[in-house]
């Protein structure tokens, strides 16, 4: 888990160091860059894997020079394959099992990693950069194109450093619909984004760069599980068993994120049953109603874990504030960032990995919304006048929650209908409240053979788990030099859920995530989560109705908000005071709102600066 950078203008030596020390936070324990021909290859390392010196980066393996952020899970195996075939190995890293695959496999050497990755390798004789990101997207990989020269990154500031770049407006108008930039787009001009599942080759003679697509979640879906459900939770029980087991491997303490929820527990219940000691973090809140933290306790004492419990206040939160978008680069405004990241603070102390649970909902339709839009389907079965003759009469509601029922029965179709769910219904407050972006059912129906639920799973796999989870966890995660691992993300995991029927994910008896509650409950007593769903998330709510008045009504006033593009000045300032008044809960808008301004502000400056 590092920081990459690489590039083929002619930066000099300061602007490079500028470059790595924006996220030396990402690797503290080594950073160096290295100029070979055209070529600069720079890293901060964060050590997991063959703590000594000789694994630091850039590494060199034969004529191939290397920058790697990630980790290969299953490179012991992959390793032993390859000496097999001859090759002859240096270092117990994984680093060094990237590039010998690459002169063994060529370019489909990805096809054989199991793990997250953004990487670059070098090869000198044939002057070609190649590189690839992880399937699912869990690693970041910026690039910056020029017709004389290219240059990638972990995060965009560091390309941004030396380059005057303008803020991507379109990437704005997204940011406010779904509270993140989504990966078709950067924050600046100019600067994009190598997708999930997807790699390139650069010839630097003739600064061409060619991109494809390795794997998508698509590719297995005629690949369908034909065994009964018993069979299906053995197989899938098999995976998740090797999943955790190759996700513990490392040369420092590994700790598992537990929130007491299905996922978390899984995973903690797989890693305490392989006999180790097994060291697991929770957070808690002040407010009851969002507090969790005692069911996580209470299977971290079932599975005998050495437990650990963090409080969150709202001034532990609002001291993150101030440094949220240094780490971040990009608007984000997903608030669960923040006990993420005093979850981060915290556990650094005690291990250098941890395993999280997420993933597990959107490949087992976990999420509540996938049972609301089950409920409603029928409604889109009948005629439209019907849908917009029962929206008129919603609308005549002082009720702000039939209100939005009737926003949704105004969509086209189910799909539509998700769409707007996945980022919010009322989009009043924006200058422009539509959706109209990527995001759109066309991109849902790609598989016009698959049940709903399904390109609803799929649809949230490359949009929410990719561009919202992965951004989330990466930053929060790495602010504090923490490396996290997601076994429900392993591809084999997330590969043999597609291929399931959705009865196996989602039944009137268990709901979502029937198969894994199942799993667990062999384990754990099934009564321990006879409770609603909840989510990981801060009460933000009533923060900002309460302690954090101030700060809103400080940082989101006339005249700040004139400064804000992409919104409607009056509906937003009415939007807040209907949050205040208490009457609507708006905290999701005025989070992205304090997000996007303060990013805003700092990005002034720093435009100063620089100019």
């Amino acid at each position: 888990m590092c920081g990459i950078y690489g590039t083929t203008i002619p930066y000099d030596d300061f602007l490079i160091r500028q470059k790595l020390l924006r996220v030396s936070f990402r690797g503290p324990d080594y950073s160096a860059f290295e100029r070979v021909d055209r070529i600069v290859l720079g890293h901060n390392r964060l050590s997991i894997i063959d703590l000594d010196s000789r694994s630091n980066q850039p590494l060199t393996y034969k004529h191939l020079k290397i920058v790697f952020n990630g980790e290969i899970y299953n490179y012991i195996k992959l390793k032993a394959d390859l000496i097999r075939k001859g090759f002859v190995f240096q270092t117990n890293s994984d680093t060094e099992v990237i590039c010998a695959a690459y002169l063994a496999y060529g370019k489909k050497c990805v096809n054989h990693f199991n793990g997250m990755f953004a990487f670059v390798i070098y090869d000198t004789k044939e002057q070609t950069l190649f590189g690839a990101r992880d399937r699912l997207g869990k690693k970041p990989f910026y690039y910056y194109l020029q017709e004389d020269g290219f240059e990638f990154a972990s995060q965009p500031s560091q390309i941004k450093i030396g380059n005057h770049l303008q803020v991507n407006q379109q990437a704005i108008a997204s940011y406010l619909n779904w509270n993140y930039v989504p990966d078709e787009l950067c924050i600046y001009e100019g600067i994009k984004k190598l997708k999930a599942g997807h790699c390139f080759l650069y010839e630097i003679d003739s600064s061409t760069l060619k991109v494809e697509r390795y794997w998508d979640v698509d590719f297995f879906w005629e690949n369908r599980f034909k065994g009964s459900y018993n069979e299906a939770k053995e197989e899938l029980t098999g995976i998740l068993n090797d999943s955790v087991k190759i996700r513990l491997n490392a040369d420092v303490p590994v700790g598992i994120f537990l929130s007491g929820g299905i996922d978390s527990s899984l995973v903690a219940g797989i890693a305490a049953g392989m006999g180790q000691h097994v060291r697991t973090f929770n957070i808690s809140f002040n407010e009851k109603m969002f507090d969790e933290s005692n069911y996580a306790t209470a299977v971290a004492n079932h599975f005998k874990t050495d437990h650990h419990t963090i409080e969150c206040s709202y001034q532990s939160g609002i001291d993150l504030i101030d440094n949220y978008n240094y780490y971040f680069d990009e608007p984000f405004a997903d608030p669960s960032a923040i006990p993420l990241m005093l979850m981060a603070k915290y556990t650094k102390p005690f291990v250098t990995v941890v395993l999280s649970g997420d993933g597990g909902d959107e490949s087992f339709l976990g999420y509540t919304r996938y049972h609301q839009l089950n409920k409603v389907a029928a409604l889109y079965d009948k005629p439209a006048i019907i849908r917009k003759s029962i929206s008129w009469l919603l609308s005549l509601s002082p009720n702000y929650r039939h209100k939005l029922i009737a926003m949704g029965l105004r969509q086209r179709n189910i799909t539509a209908l998700y769409v707007r769910m996945a980022s919010s219904m009322d989009k009043t407050w924006l200058a422009n409240n539509s959706c109209a972006d990527r995001k759109s059912s066309e991109f849902i129906l790609k598989h016009k053979l698959k049940p709903l639920m399904e390109k609803i799973s799929d649809y949230d796999i490359k949009t929410y788990l990719n561009d919202d989870i992965n951004t989330k966890v990466d930053r929060a995660t790495m602010a504090y030099a923490l490396e996290a691992r997601a076994p429900l993300m392993d591809y084999r995991v997330v590969e043999f859920a597609n291929s399931l029927p959705t009865k196996f994910k989602l039944n009137a008896a268990l709901g979502g995530k029937s198969i894994l509650k199942d799993i667990l409950f062999q384990k754990i007593p099934a009564q321990m989560f006879d409770r609603p769903k909840a989510g990981f998330t801060v009460p933000i709510k009533n923060w900002f109705k309460a302690e954090l008045k101030e700060y809103v009504l400080d940082n989101l006033n006339g005249n700040t908000l004139k400064d804000i593009p992409g919104i409607h000045i009056e509906n937003t300032k009415k939007m807040i005071e209907a949050h205040m008044s208490g009457k609507v809960n708006h905290a999701s808008q005025i989070w992205s709102l304090l997000i996007l301004n303060q990013w805003l502000t700092a990005n002034k400056r720093i435009h100063l600066v620089e100019a």
